[in-house]
């Protein structure tokens, strides 16, 4: 008896949308988290070469857009905020971000690589080249 009502209880969680599965971390969803490290890069690139600088509304835009798009795939603005602002997550996406720059030729110790990199990524008209324009 016992078991048949935890069977029970386990198929009507199964049934229930959002019940059986939480909503992965906003990290783990690429259509999120792919455009946001795109923002990231394009500002840290913007910060390290006098040249360069970032489109700001454009990054807005995006910004906004990705709120939107978390709404409708069931996030509050309260767990995007969480997400957005928690260290944690700011300490593995510059980590991130330093190991994908170093990987592309970029040096802390070398401005001009920042240059040459958003040079590139304009010149490619990628994710990151987009939030980038020379001055």
């Amino acid at each position: 008896m016992k078991h048949t009502l935890i069977a029970a209880i386990a198929a009507s969680l199964v049934l229930v949308p959002g019940l059986a599965t939480a909503k992965p971390s906003l990290r783990d969803v690429p259509e999120i988290e792919d455009p946001l490290f795109a923002v990231a890069l394009a500002k840290e690139v913007a910060d390290h070469c006098d040249s360069l600088s970032a489109r700001f509304f454009k990054g807005l835009g995006e910004l906004r857009r990705l709120r939107a798009r978390a709404n409708q795939l069931g996030y509050t603005d309260t767990e995007i905020r969480a997400y957005i602002s928690s260290d944690a997550e700011k300490s593995r996406m510059r980590a991130k971000g330093e190991r994908f720059l170093a990987q592309n030729g970029v040096s802390y110790e070398k401005t001009e690589t920042f240059c040459t990199f958003g040079r590139a990524e304009i010149k490619k008209n990628s994710a990151i080249g987009v939030l980038l324009r020379a001055k």
